[in-house]
């Protein structure tokens, strides 16, 4: 997921429901909140099991899901193997990019002691969600969701399936199982939580609890400062697009990826996202790596030119990933574990969904 500034979006699936700024806060605006009581909240989120993970998803998303866990948050990640299918015909080598994202996971910092990791196939109760949750999305409030047409243009497939419409409603049976009430999302990922938080409304209004409780809490969007990464060749970064560096690429790899990004002929080099979005775009990765700020790290080449700009970029990147990268070649070498992992997680997955599917069938007098 990537991430950028807080902004007040409106629901896509519910005009007369508007979402709420308030629900929207950004990272900052509910850091307060969250380290007051970080036991009192739950965040869930995860990564397709496509490809390997690359480096705008650890400044996008992973550093952040590490830094709630150490406050005490209770983290829960899916691997939506799933929908691998919502674009594409085939679950290419699944269970391999499915361990993968495990390693990518633990050599970040993630503690499986402390989260849950868990594939969404191994969740039986958790999918037996989306038929009441389905009922109560129109086909119409499905077509027009712009997370879902955008989804749709980079599909592989000749024509989209129905699992594609439905994803923003999948995407809300994960969230809604464990009852999460904050999501790590970007800007492109808001309308897919609003259709989220419809969903958990309507279900709550429909199916209120006799005490007069609700099932369901509407979740809220934590959305990152952290500024979009491009990839190598200028455009959004993506595991599909052939544009990213994998957090495992080592440091001849990441060397070469970068060798070949994509600048400018101006030899003075500053930071200009809005001018210069190449050259700024590495500038802001090698600040990232650093924790310094971009304009500075561009003063300090200055007319040294693209050449010098990669150089520096390509230094910052292996110096900060090298930890991560020993600790990930650590864990690899020990793939039953990875799998012991996600097994945990799976069972854990399980209790939780049981209990909540149990609850559903009973607000809506179905045992």
């Amino acid at each position: 997921m990537t991430t950028t500034t807080t902004t007040a979006v409106a629901d896509p699936v519910d005009p007369a429901d508007p979402a709420d700024p308030a629900d929207l806060a950004g990272f900052d605006a509910l850091d307060e909140s969250v380290r007051a009581d970080p036991a009192a909240h739950r965040v869930l989120t995860g990564d397709r099991p496509t490809g390997p993970l690359h480096l705008g998803h650890y400044f996008g998303s992973l550093r952040n899901r590490v830094r709630l866990q150490r406050l005490g948050v209770e983290m829960f990640l899916v691997i939506p193997d799933y929908q691998v299918i919502t674009d594409r015909d085939v679950a290419d080598r699944l269970a391999e990019h499915t361990e993968n994202l495990v390693l990518d996971y633990l050599a970040t910092g993630i503690d499986p002691d402390r989260a849950t990791i868990f594939t969404h196939s191994a969740v039986p109760a958790l999918n037996q969600l989306l038929l009441p949750f389905l009922s109560l999305v129109s086909v119409a409030e499905l077509h027009r969701n712009p997370t879902v047409k955008d989804e749709i243009a980079h599909s592989s497939q000749a024509a989209v399936n129905g699992l594609m419409l439905t994803y923003p409603v999948h995407q809300a049976a994960d969230i809604l199982f464990c009852k999460a009430d904050l999501v790590p999302v970007g800007k492109d990922q808001l309308p897919h939580l609003e259709v989220t938080r419809t969903v958990a409304r309507r279900f709550n209004e429909r199916y209120p609890h006799p005490d007069g409780t609700t099932v369901f809490p509407r979740p809220r969007a934590l959305l990152d400062a952290a500024p979009l990464l491009l990839g190598t060749d200028g455009g959004k970064m993506s595991k599909s697009r052939g544009n990213s560096i994998p957090l495992g690429a080592d440091e001849d790899t990441t060397a070469r990826l970068l060798k070949g990004a994509k600048t400018d002929t101006d030899r003075r080099i500053t930071y200009d996202p809005a001018a210069r979005p190449e050259v700024s775009n590495l500038v802001l990765l090698a600040a990232l790596c650093q924790d310094r700020v971009p304009e500075e790290v561009a003063e300090e080449i200055g007319d040294g030119g693209a050449a010098a700009l990669k150089r520096t970029v390509t230094e910052a990147v292996n110096e900060h990933f090298r930890p991560i990268r020993a600790r990930r070649a650590e864990l690899a070498a020990d793939r039953g574990h990875l799998r012991d992992v996600l097994r945990a997680g799976n069972e854990r997955a399980n209790a939780i969904a049981d209990a909540t599917l149990t609850e559903v069938r009973e607000v809506m007098g179905s045992l």
